[in-house]
């Protein structure tokens, strides 16, 4: 019926038997954007939000979503991560997340760094929300990945 590894046959979904493959070391990057105000950034970055510190409550949020990813994605493995990193910066209007995950495992880790980045990323929105109701997530995807049987890849 298709060629989708995690779908059967039949059209049914089903968690990809990996046992068999050869385990390396794996590694994706992934981003996600907050689209606030200038003033609201600079808050922000100085850590003078209502709330409190908003980055290193991110950055912690987003490390604890990468070890949770196999509880919240229904078809993914439960990885070994070796590395999880989570960087915040601002630019002008807008807070970019970069999380950088790593394993050395049969799988790879791209919904993991998806996960950290999108949760860093609504933990910035709940730090924020007292001071801008009308920010905006956009922007999450993958930069970039690396290991395993499809190579390395960078977006372009």
């Amino acid at each position: 019926m298709t060629d989708l590894t995690h779908i059967r046959d039949d059209g049914s979904a089903h968690m990809v038997d990996v046992s068999g493959k050869q385990a390396t070391v794996r590694r994706a990057v992934a981003q996600a954007q907050l689209t606030t105000r200038a003033d609201v950034v600079a808050a922000v970055l100085t850590g003078d939000l209502p709330k409190g510190e908003a980055i290193g409550t991110a950055r912690i949020a987003g490390i604890l979503a990468a070890k949770q990813t196999s509880s919240l994605i229904p078809l993914c493995h439960p990885l070994p991560l070796s590395s999880i990193t989570v960087d915040i910066a601002g630019d002008g209007a807008v807070l970019t997340v970069v999380a950088t995950v790593a394993t050395t495992s049969q799988t790879g880790v791209e919904m993991e760094a998806l996960t950290a980045a999108s949760v860093a990323a609504l933990t910035l929105y709940d730090m924020i929300k007292a001071v801008d109701k009308l920010a905006v997530i956009g922007e999450i995807k993958v930069l970039e990945k690396s290991g395993g049987k499809s190579g390395d890849w960078v977006r372009g």
